[in-house]
């Protein structure tokens, strides 16, 4: 499907400088765009390659140069035009349409009739479950689940009782929602198991990586709340809001009635630990260990943690402690030497 550049830089509200006539029949990346696609320029750095570039159009920044060659469209923020774009020349088409013969679902469940159920679906009591979802191979829905509309699950995810998920949620494979929290009372030397009654809810817009795990509460519910992604192998544990529009990164752990703000990122491998606050727009760093609340707009690192600039001081004064115990040794040596001679005898009486 070709589209003329004018088109696109209509489309996407940019300001086209070149010639609007060049038929564009894809996307591609900067590197490798040919004559007939577009790619774009979202940093400084590709202007330094600029003559590498054979893209028929470019999409850049509004302030970009004024002396770039080619053809431009000059936008707000590239890389999300080229989003777009990429959604254009190729939309998404459903995997699965109907609902299958081998699908299992039972007979209390309502379904969207424009919604897809793929083989070996098994759908469980009173699920409700919007229009235009797509359920894929596998995938296992417990009692009482209620879906929006437009969602997408991918195969192996489980879903248990009583998850309530939102509208446009992605949930990618292997995911496991409304599982039992982690919560034991110890007798002498025995554990024994905290019921968890209550549920996990996710809002709008929200997509969860490959192989996560969202505890239930034990009572109330585990909130993942509006435009929330997660990466691959991410754990949250029972009653644990995560706040609108943050980014938990893989690996990171959290953990019971943690309450994590508004636009806040956790990096790879973070662990938090139980009842903490996260405050909006946090960043906490990779590897860190999370013992005490942060406040809001802090950056922090480390484990325990620390503000994020002490903890880069931290670090580079880790590779010279060996020479640092070195001098100290040297200096104690000829401070001993400085030292006056202690008597031999104790003084008289």
């Amino acid at each position: 499907m070709n589209h003329r550049l004018a088109e696109l830089a209509e489309m996407l509200g940019g300001t086209l400088c070149g010639d609007g006539d060049v038929p564009i029949c894809g996307v591609a990346a900067f590197e490798i765009a040919g004559p007939g696609e577009i790619t774009f320029a979202g940093s400084p750095k590709f202007y330094k390659i600029w003559d590498q570039c054979r893209a028929g159009a470019v999409l850049v920044p509004k302030n970009a140069p004024e002396n770039l060659s080619g053809n431009l469209v000059r936008v707000e923020n590239p890389q999300l035009a080229f989003n777009r774009l990429v959604r254009v020349f190729y939309p998404k088409t459903p995997a699965w349409n109907g609902i299958s013969p081998s699908a299992h679902i039972a007979g209390s469940a309502a379904i969207g009739t424009s919604s897809a159920l793929a083989p070996f679906v098994t759908i469980g009591e009173r699920v409700r479950i919007g229009e235009r979802t797509v359920i894929h191979p596998h995938v296992c829905i417990g009692n009482d689940v209620i879906i929006g509309d437009d969602v997408e699950i991918f195969p192996n995810v489980t879903i248990l009782d009583g998850t309530r998920i939102g509208h446009r949620v992605v949930l990618q494979a292997g995911t496991v929602i409304g599982s039992d929290g982690f919560g034991y009372v110890r007798e002498g030397d025995e554990y024994h198991k905290i019921p968890h009654l209550g549920h996990v809810q996710i809002d709008d817009d929200v997509e969860i990586g490959s192989c996560n795990t969202i505890d239930r509460a034990t009572f109330g519910k585990t909130w993942i709340q509006k435009g929330v992604k997660t990466d691959n192998l991410v754990h949250i544990a029972h009653n644990v809001t995560v706040g609108e529009n943050s980014i938990i990164v893989a690996q990171v752990g959290i953990s019971g009635s943690v309450r994590i703000g508004k636009n806040v990122i956790l990096a790879g491998q973070a662990g938090v630990s139980g009842h903490l606050n996260i405050g909006d727009r946090a960043i906490v760093g990779p590897q860190a260990g999370i013992a005490a609340s942060v406040e809001a707009g802090a950056v922090v690192s480390g484990s325990p943690e620390m503000p994020h600039s002490q903890w880069l001081r931290v670090q580079r004064t880790v590779p010279k402690l060996p020479e640092i115990a070195k001098r100290l040794a040297q200096l104690e040596k000829r401070f001993s030497a400085l030292e006056p001679p202690q008597p031999t005898n104790p003084p008289p009486d």
